[in-house]
Formats: structure tokens, C-alpha cells, sequence
């Protein structure tokens, strides 16, 4: 095993941190632990969270329905945005446009 900072192989154990052992460099004084695992939510869950967002469910309701907190739905809808594309600014007016009928009746009735 060696240091992640200065690859040097001269390590000591030094106690346990969150049930993993905790590892300090010689050298350097690195503290480190040998793997670390992620612990964020599934990307399926994501999904479904963002879906609901889009089909019209609030933030609050998703914080009930799916019981993550409604600031991490937040963050993910701001990612996923950040990764659209943004819209032409060579926006053109049509030339034509099509009118509903609508009839209104200006004056006083008598």
C-alpha cells in the first residue's frame, strides 16, 4: 500500500475511522484509509425523482413521497439542467401567424 499524496510505501496503522482502518504516512503525515465507497442514492432513484419533478409534483411532496430531503432534489434538478443545451439566440419571428376567431362586443349594449 502506499501514500496518496507521496506514493511512499513507509505507512503506519494509526486507529479506525467509521469502522474502516485509518492508515498515516511516515513522510508526509497523510491520513488516509485504503478504499473509499460511495454512499449517495442510486442513480435509478434519481430517475424517479426528477420524473416526479417534471410531471409536477413539488419539491416537498417528492421530500414525503420518496423520503430524501427536498435541497438534494434541488441539486439534482440544477445538475441535470446544466447539462441541457441552451437555446439558439438566432431566435427568428415567423413571417406568417395564425389567429384563433374571437369576437368581442365593444360598444354599450342597448
Amino acid at each position: 500500500m502506499n501514500c496518496p499524496k507521496c506514493s511512499s510505501n513507509n505507512i503506519r496503522k494509526n486507529g479506525h475511522r467509521r469502522g474502516k482502518q485509518n492508515y498515516q504516512c511516515k513522510d508526509c503525515g497523510r491520513q488516509f484509509i485504503n478504499f473509499y465507497s460511495h454512499n449517495g442514492y442510486p442513480e435509478k432513484f434519481k430517475e424517479e425523482c426528477l420524473t416526479m419533478y417534471v410531471n409536477g409534483n413539488g419539491f416537498r411532496a417528492i421530500e414525503r413521497i420518496k423520503k430524501v430531503n427536498r435541497n438534494t432534489v434541488i441539486r439534482w434538478v440544477r445538475e441535470k439542467g446544466k447539462q441541457l443545451p441552451d437555446s439558439p439566440e438566432d431566435y427568428k419571428i415567423p413571417q406568417v401567424a395564425q389567429l384563433d376567431e374571437l369576437q368581442t362586443f365593444v360598444d354599450k349594449k342597448k
